[in-house]
């Protein structure tokens, strides 16, 4: 009986481990060099065990091998290149995009996925035809006033605080403003203590790592298949009935104050909104704009754009405490256009900051929070320059941290230098070695939004604060294995002293 009940067992055991590692001969056999995966977690064993973020684990998959234009890897059991040719990833984003529409992440549409971001090829077109209007710079200069009343609110919040105790942790204190300034632009609400408590709360749901995004690796679809969600039902349950009551207290019609809403009820009074046509034998797609598609577009403009920009000034201000003299250099280039624009923010008053604008590119250069480009082949697609062919449904990866500090486009990766990105040395650079928001058409919607709120709330800080490293600032990070993005375990602690 002993020996049938091993034997079993042991057969069990033979047939997971088959199960587990079935595909694990697909790039050796391909002559496509990678590193060895384990059984059932592929390459990602350490971000699996949430030792260390998926996006680091990817950099170091980038960086041992920079001989190779390709790698191929193992997402769990499923197969997987990682592109690090500058030209090769300029073809998948850009070039031949229409063979990469899709980014390979779908699930329920009522767990907010036909969300701008992770919806379909053929959604995808409708809403970016459609909603791209809604992010040009003429539309979003509306939305400067609100973010700069956000910015005077936050600088008399900071103020206060500093008066008990000048060391501060910046990412709940810039997480502070960005919910601010998107409750205000997305939304057209104020952020009280309790509306603040419950984004808070939301934040963990969100932005911590669950095994859905391991489950859909493994079983790519599944989610979808499954009507399931990489979000709990709490999440997309607060974004329907929070859409649903500034819809219903604006009478389902736009008011004059030109934020995220209003201009998404402008585009509903068209009833159905239809996708471009790319050939004239192309049937035109349409989309009803229903409450629910309408709360996939506000839950995603609000996450990312609160959470990454939180992320990116927190690391702006580490970076200005750690190097004095750009913080100097910055300051002064502050407080002489705000006096030749009269104290206003304004789209000129911003242009007119083009050492912002650099401190601003290198911060995200060093530190491109939402990192991970991927992209879905939708036929066979032989890579340029290789004998590698990606197959149909197989997802190719992009690396921006480990493109961001490779020494052969940006010497001295690891140096915090605006100067990287004056015009001089970006037209000297190839156009796909900045990655922060992506590249070509599914590109960031909201980078320019994104880079606006940012330095709004730069501008109003470093006019009256300073920043300084504090006993407890880390020299090293370690960054948080259980967060979706980018960002240091122990939070960043620096001095703010009154100017």
């Amino acid at each position: 009986m002993v020996y049938v009940l091993l034997t079993a067992v042991t057969a069990l055991f033979a047939a997971l481990y088959y199960y587990f590692t079935r595909t694990f001969d697909y790039w050796k056999s391909r002559n496509v060099v990678g590193p060895k995966p384990l059984p059932f977690v592929g390459n990602l064993k350490d971000s699996f065990f949430r030792r260390k973020q998926a996006i680091m684990e990817l950099k170091e998959i980038y960086d041992n091998y920079p001989q190779e234009k390709v790698v191929g890897i193992y997402r769990m059991t499923t197969p997987c290149l990682v592109i690090r040719d500058l030209d090769i990833v300029k073809n998948i984003l850009i070039k031949d995009f229409d063979l990469f529409v899709d980014r390979g992440v779908a699930f329920s549409d009522e767990g907010l996925g036909v969300n701008l971001f992770h919806a379909d090829g053929e959604r995808w077109r409708v809403l970016r035809n459609r909603f791209t209007p809604l992010f040009t710079s003429g539309k979003l200069k509306n939305m400067l006033r609100l973010m700069s009343d956000c910015g005077d609110k936050f600088v008399n919040y900071v103020d206060d605080i500093i008066q008990i105790n000048a060391e501060q942790r910046m990412y709940p204190l810039a997480q502070r403003f960005t919910m601010a300034s998107i409750s205000a632009c997305a939304f057209g609400i104020d952020l009280d203590k309790d509306m603040l408590k419950s984004l808070q709360e939301l934040d963990k749901l969100i932005f911590t790592v669950n095994y859905g995004t391991e489950l859909d690796m493994m079983y790519p679809g599944i989610l979808k298949k499954l009507n399931g969600s990489l979000f709990p039902k709490r999440v997309s349950t607060f974004f329907d009935n929070l859409t649903k009551s500034v819809i219903q207290q604006r009478s389902g019609l736009p008011t004059n104050r030109k934020d995220f809403i209003d201009l998404i009820l402008e585009l509903r009074q068209k009833k159905k909104i239809l996708g471009s046509k790319r050939k004239d034998e192309e049937d035109v797609k349409e989309l009803e704009l229903t409450d629910s598609i309408i709360a996939a577009q506000t839950f995603i403009f609000y996450t990312a754009g609160y959470e990454t920009s939180a992320s990116t000034i927190a690391f702006m201000l580490y970076e200005l405490a750690n190097n004095p003299d750009v913080q100097n250099k910055l300051i002064a280039e502050i407080d002489e256009t705000l006096k030749r624009h009269n104290g206003e923010i304004t789209y000129e008053c911003l242009n007119d900051m083009p050492y912002l604008g650099q401190t601003f590119d290198e911060t995200l250069r060093k530190y491109p929070v939402a990192d991970i480009l991927l992209r879905n082949a939708k036929v066979d697609y032989p890579i340029p320059g290789t004998d590698v062919t990606v197959k149909k449904g197989q997802t190719v990866i992009i690396s921006g941290w480990g493109i961001q500090h490779d020494p052969k486009y940006y010497p001295n990766p690891d140096k915090f230098d605006p100067e990287r990105f004056s015009t001089e040395n970006e037209k000297n650079r190839h156009s796909c070695a900045y990655l922060p928001f992506g590249a070509g058409p599914r590109n960031c919607l909201g980078a320019r939004f994104a880079k606006w709120q940012s330095q709004v709330c730069i501008i109003k800080f470093l006019s009256n604060f300073r920043v300084e490293p504090s006993k407890n600032t880390q020299l090293k990070f370690k960054y948080n294995p259980t967060r979706l993005f980018v960002f240091p375990s122990g939070d960043i602690n620096l001095n703010v002293v009154k100017r």
